[in-house]
């Protein structure tokens, strides 16, 4: 089930943008609603814990977060590829109403190829604008972060575990 489907399945109460940040670990969720989703994907709510703690970044690299409001103030030539970069995130989370935009590593490394940069130069020259907030990267985990190829999400995991018991029951 994709997040566009657990969110038309939930009515809107579980939406893309929440359930996605809550698996990249992007923003924290609260007790009850952890709950409620495990109610909605009928687990217990410790199958949607990880099995290790993920920091912001458990991805790999560093949190980097976009400042919006300073980068409209930036001249169009020098914030045009990144201001297209960042609409086109904004517009594929469905996230219009903030004032940050968090990226991933990978997102940096393809604007570099846009402005012709290393991409550590790239970030050190939109921190200097007062575009880009960079945390300095997280220890290295001994496993592979959930969602990698091999390590699935929890929620992967919950709705891997219901549709193996439905096939069940279905027989």
């Amino acid at each position: 089930m994709s997040l566009q489907q657990v969110e038309h399945a939930s009515g809107g109460r579980w939406t893309v943008i929440a359930v996605g940040s809550w698996e990249r670990a992007d923003r924290a969720v609260t007790v009850a609603k952890l709950a409620g989703l495990a109610e909605f994907y009928g687990v217990a709510t410790e199958e949607l814990l990880p099995a290790h703690s993920a920091g912001p970044a458990a991805a790999g690299g560093r949190r980097l977060t976009i400042d919006l409001q300073r980068l409209v103030a930036l001249p169009a030539r020098q914030a045009g590829p990144l201001a297209r970069y960042a609409a086109a995130i904004q517009q594929q989370r469905h996230d219009y109403n903030r004032t940050v935009l968090t990226i991933r590593e990978h997102d940096l490394h393809s604007l570099a190829v846009l402005y012709d940069l290393a991409p550590d130069n790239l970030a050190q020259t939109l921190i200097n604008w007062g575009v880009l907030t960079a945390d300095p990267p997280p220890p290295r985990q001994p496993t592979a972060p959930a969602g990698s190829p091999g390590h699935p999400t929890a929620t992967e995991v919950a709705l891997e575990r219901n549709r193996t018991q439905d096939q069940r029951g279905a027989s």
